[in-house]
């Protein structure tokens, strides 16, 4: 084996949060099998205060980044990094993982990231995040599809500092609470932080606009549950999930971390399950 085919795989972040923390702690101290080269972020001081591994390059731009040489690079920074930064990673011709798969329910995103890397001959890839299920979903559109149903429930903290505040008082929620009943797309937008389950759900099935999305407050969940049905040629599936949150931030499980982590891990693997 050469010193070239054993070097770890470089990879790249954008965002410092609560999810790129849990990546970068985890790669540091257990995956020498890749190489973070840095993370883009619009305040590294402020993520370097909160715990990013200090062992991590921090550095404000895209360009900075890119000029560090990763051959893939995961979003974790929410839609508004995905906006800013996915594109020109996909149009430098690299792979990039999605955390933030709600911001692609705006169509015009959508369109903007397809066509930088149709531009770039790179591939946009979705984790399995915190629910899971999504290869069989994907295997059953190719035979035919006829419905997919979406729900998701989260304890009470979960829904603070989203628009459920102004429709419901959280503090006096006792009971499941239905906090919202739509479409995946109508979800994704809403609710940015707390639907991106349901909008890969929506991505590898019938699509934003056929899924059925219905969100809970549940002061009696016990995590943050995730709970897909679906129907066609194939049969039927359900699939049910109780995520533990990331102890930094309730909205998101860290299944979704792990999910992420994954993706990065996957170009070492000589064998790939699952995708």
């Amino acid at each position: 084996m050469t010193d070239a085919a054993a070097a770890p795989f470089p990879v790249g972040l954008i965002g410092g949060g609560s999810i790129a923390r849990v990546i970068a702690r985890r790669v540091v101290d257990r995956h020498p099998e890749i190489r973070l080269v840095g993370a883009v972020d619009i305040d590294p001081a402020q993520s370097r205060a909160r715990g990013f591994a200090a062992q991590v390059p921090l550095v404000e731009t895209l360009p900075a980044l890119l000029a560090l040489g990763p051959k893939l690079v995961a979003e974790c920074a929410g839609h508004a990094g995905l906006l800013q930064s996915g594109p020109g990673v996909l149009r430098a011709g690299i792979d990039l993982v999605v955390a933030s798969v709600g911001a692609l329910a705006d169509a015009s995103l959508e369109k903007v990231l397809r066509e930088a890397a149709r531009d770039g001959g790179a591939r946009i890839r979705i984790p399995s995040g915190a629910i899971g299920a999504l290869d069989a979903i994907s295997s059953a559109r190719v035979g035919g599809l006829n419905r997919v149903t979406y729900t998701g429930r989260k304890p009470v903290l979960a829904w603070r500092g989203t628009r459920a505040e102004a429709s419901f008082d959280l503090d006096g929620i006792r009971e499941a609470t239905m906090i919202f009943e739509g479409s995946a797309r109508e979800a994704a937008l809403a609710f940015p932080q707390n639907a991106n389950v349901c909008a890969a759900v929506a991505l590898a099935g019938v699509g934003f606009d056929a899924t059925t999305v219905q969100l809970f407050a549940d002061p009696q969940a016990r995590g943050n549950e995730h709970q897909v049905e679906a129907e066609g040629s194939f049969g039927i599936l359900r699939y049910h999930v109780i995520g533990n949150p990331l102890e930094e931030n309730p909205k998101t499980s860290s299944l979704a971390a792990y999910s992420l982590l994954r993706c990065l891990l996957a170009p070492t693997d000589a064998i790939s399950v699952g995708g």
